[in-house]
Parts: C-alpha cells; sequence; structure tokens
C-alpha cells in the first residue's frame, strides 16, 4: 500500500496572534510555527500500519504552503515518512479549504495511493472540510473523525469507527480511501535528533502552479471564498465583584443578568 499523509503549518495555539494592518491575514512575524496537532496523528497512523503490516510501500508526506512550510514536512519526514511533497507557489497563498482541495487531488489524482490520510481539523481555520473535499475531487470514499482502524489482511478494505454526536459509528469500505484522523486514535512519537538529521537527506519534491496538471481548472470549477476583513474578538469588559449583604448581593446579581447582560 501506498499512503500519502497530509499535513498542515500553522501558528502555535500559544503564540500571540496580531492582524495585519491590512486585515486581511494574520501577521506572521515572530509567530512560532508548529505542525497542526491533528495531522500528527495521522502521520503517527502511517507509521504505525507500516511497523504492523509489510505490504505498506511507502508513505509521503504533503503540504501546501511557503517556503517556511517545508519545516512540517522535515518533522513528518523525521517521524518515518519516505519523502515530502511540497505545493509551493504564490498562487496558492488565498485558496480556500476546497481550493486546496482541488489543488492537491490534481496534483496526486494519478499517483495510485491507497490510502489518504489527515488530521480531522485544523486549529486554526477550524472546518475541518478539506479532507471530505478531496475525497469527493479524488472520487474515494471518506471516513471522518476515526477512533478506531482495522485494515483487511488483503488490503482491499478496512473497517473504521468514528465519532458522531452521542454515539460511535462503525463503517466499512472499499480501499482506496480517505480518512481523518481524531485525536487519541493513537500517540504521536516526538522525532529523535537523529532522525531529524537523516531527514535532511529525505526527497521533497516542490511543485508550483505550473507543475500541477489542470491546477486552474480544477480550482475554478469549486469557486471559492475570499477573506475581506480580519478581525480580533471584542476584549470582555472586566469583572465585577458585589459585596455586602448577600440577600442584597444576590439581587444585585440577578439585575444585572436581567438588565445589563440581558441572559436572564
Amino acid at each position: 500500500m501506498k499512503l500519502l499523509v497530509l499535513i498542515k503549518q500553522v501558528p502555535d495555539s500559544t503564540t500571540n496572534i496580531k492582524i495585519r494592518p491590512d486585515g486581511e491575514d494574520i501577521d506572521r512575524a515572530g509567530v512560532k510555527m508548529v505542525v497542526n496537532p491533528f495531522d500528527e496523528f495521522a502521520i503517527e497512523l502511517a507509521v504505525q500500519l507500516r511497523e504492523k503490516r509489510s505490504d505498506v510501500e511507502s508513505i509521503t508526506a504533503l503540504t501546501v504552503g511557503p517556503a517556511s512550510a517545508a519545516e512540517a514536512l522535515r518533522t513528518a519526514l523525521a517521524i518515518g515518512a519516505d519523502d515530502g511533497i511540497h505545493l509551493q507557489d504564490d498562487a496558492f497563498a488565498k485558496l480556500d479549504e476546497l481550493q486546496t482541495a482541488a489543488l492537491i487531488a490534481a496534483a496526486v489524482k494519478n499517483q495510485g495511493y491507497d490510502l489518504i490520510i489527515r488530521g480531522k481539523q485544523e486549529i486554526d481555520l477550524d472546518s475541518g472540510q478539506l479532507g471530505p473535499a478531496l475525497a469527493e475531487a479524488l472520487d474515494l470514499p471518506h471516513v471522518g473523525a476515526v477512533t478506531a482502524l482495522d485494515i483487511a489482511a488483503d488490503g482491499e478494505s478496512l473497517k473504521a469507527n468514528r465519532r458522531i454526536e452521542g454515539a460511535d459509528e462503525i463503517v466499512e469500505c472499499a480501499i482506496p480511501a480517505l480518512l481523518t484522523i481524531e485525536k487519541g486514535l493513537v500517540e504521536p512519537r516526538y522525532p529523535s535528533l537523529p532522525n531529524l538529521m537523516k531527514a535532511k537527506k529525505k526527497p521533497v519534491k516542490t511543485m508550483t502552479a505550473g507543475d500541477v496538471s489542470g491546477y486552474a481548472d480544477a480550482v475554478a470549477k469549486v469557486g471559492g471564498t475570499e477573506i475581506h476583513k480580519l478581525a480580533p474578538p471584542p476584549q470582555r469588559p472586566p469583572g465585577r465583584i458585589l459585596t455586602g449583604d448577600p440577600a442584597e448581593a444576590a439581587a444585585e446579581l440577578v439585575r444585572l443578568l436581567r438588565e445589563e447582560a440581558k441572559v436572564i
């Protein structure tokens, strides 16, 4: 089996995010970037599948992003991917999730991957649209938010548990397929220093818009969204402490909740 793992470089959730003056994007200067945490589970799952199965031929990691996203690929290579694909072009910078799915589909449609794996969502946009959209573009069965996975011995089908609201669902489908992975399916490993050094020697193929056949037509067909302005959330008003007689304080609290907060 040939495995393809999709990863994305995102701002560290502990980083102080600021909006650019033009309001069209975040200011990335000085922002620590990391592999999307949900994608770490996807990488780990792929590596564990190879450790458990003799029919896993290769693991390829793919990312879309600027030059700095190569660091995310190197992390995936250090964890166990064999090679990487970096879709890098200024033309890709403002693609939304559906357009990015169309781009990736155009880049990998003839590569014969048996399983495409990614995290169930990204912590920056938090949409979770790319996986299902890519499965649709490639005409593949898709199982989302996978919490348990069993691949048949012949590699022709799989059974996956997925989390839905209030229950777990068991899905069986044929392979090739696309899976998005829920947190907790596996425990991601950290790359060792020797493996980080070895990752620098593993091949990474950089592809621009001109290298992806049919890219422009594929993206045009799905339309897309356009960000007009980003803004930070409004600051919370300062808290208030009510003192004095408990009964009077309780009555004042009710008044504030009704008249100012308007929640009762």
